[in-house]
């Protein structure tokens, strides 16, 4: 059996790209201080286009090209101590949304152009990937801030059909976001679509869910061996909704079930 070599006893190029490769391809200046190399060593690596500049004390290792994730990461790392990705990037990676198109970080006391500012509470941040990154519920709160009612709507019904909503996170946010600016945005979101409601598949199904009000039907399950997108099963009624062929949804009676 081959034997194992400790990080402590690799050789500092060495230690750079595994720090690298767990960084999604990118280090700072001080992991590379810690790895061993000294500053004309950087020098002589950025000459030799082993190490690639992508923010100041920010570098690629090995070549050029970042995934998205690398990117967010080479913005925190820029971004120093606190530094978590948010807002739209962190809607992105949280599978929210897909308008991601520049980094975007907050860091806590930050006063620099084209950084976020805000406290930021231990609960509302996560590392996913990773990368530090604002939770789901502080993510949807920032999007208040840079999003219209419509954009966030489509984000709250991505995270409850992804799951990624409890039934207590968002009245926790409100409760804790006093004074926010995206706060008003966040409630006008929420009086037109529904966490807590049971999950559907598509638009055409949450928009049918908020015209129909309560009770509120079960949604695509089976019945008699066929799935049904809407089902009252105390009153027998069934409604099956087809963006395809019709804007209608129709509604046809359905056999008692015990």
């Amino acid at each position: 059996m081959a034997k194992q070599t400790s990080v402590t006893s690799m050789p500092p190029d060495a230690k750079v790209a595994w720090t690298a490769a767990k960084q999604h391809g990118v280090v700072d200046l001080a992991q590379l201080r810690a790895a061993g190399l000294t500053r004309p060593g950087v020098r002589r690596r950025v000459g030799a286009g082993w190490l690639h500049r992508r923010h100041r004390g920010v570098y690629a290792v090995g070549h050029p090209g970042l995934t998205e994730r690398g990117h967010w990461m080479a913005a925190v790392l820029a971004g120093g101590k606190g530094a978590v990705l948010s807002h739209r990037s962190a809607a992105a990676m949280w599978g929210l949304c897909l308008d991601a198109q520049d980094s975007e970080i907050t860091v806590p006391g930050s006063r620099r152009r084209g950084v976020h500012a805000g406290r930021l509470r231990p609960d509302e941040v996560v590392i996913f990937d990773g990368i530090p990154v604002t939770s789901v519920g502080r993510t949807l709160l920032d999007l208040g801030e840079v999003m219209t009612v419509a954009e966030l709507v489509r984000c709250i019904d991505n995270a409850t059909n992804a799951r990624r909503l409890g039934r207590t996170t968002l009245p926790s946010v409100i409760k804790a976001a006093r004074g926010r600016r995206g706060l008003k945005t966040l409630k006008q979101a929420l009086l037109l679509t529904r966490p807590e409601d049971v999950l559907t598949r598509s638009e055409l199904e949450r928009r049918a869910l908020r015209l129909v009000g309560r009770p509120a039907p079960e949604m695509n399950v089976r019945l008699h061996g066929y799935e049904v997108d809407m089902l009252w099963r105390d009153a027998g009624l069934v409604v099956e909704l087809d963006g395809s062929r019709t804007t209608t949804p129709s509604a046809t009676p359905a056999r008692r079930t015990t």
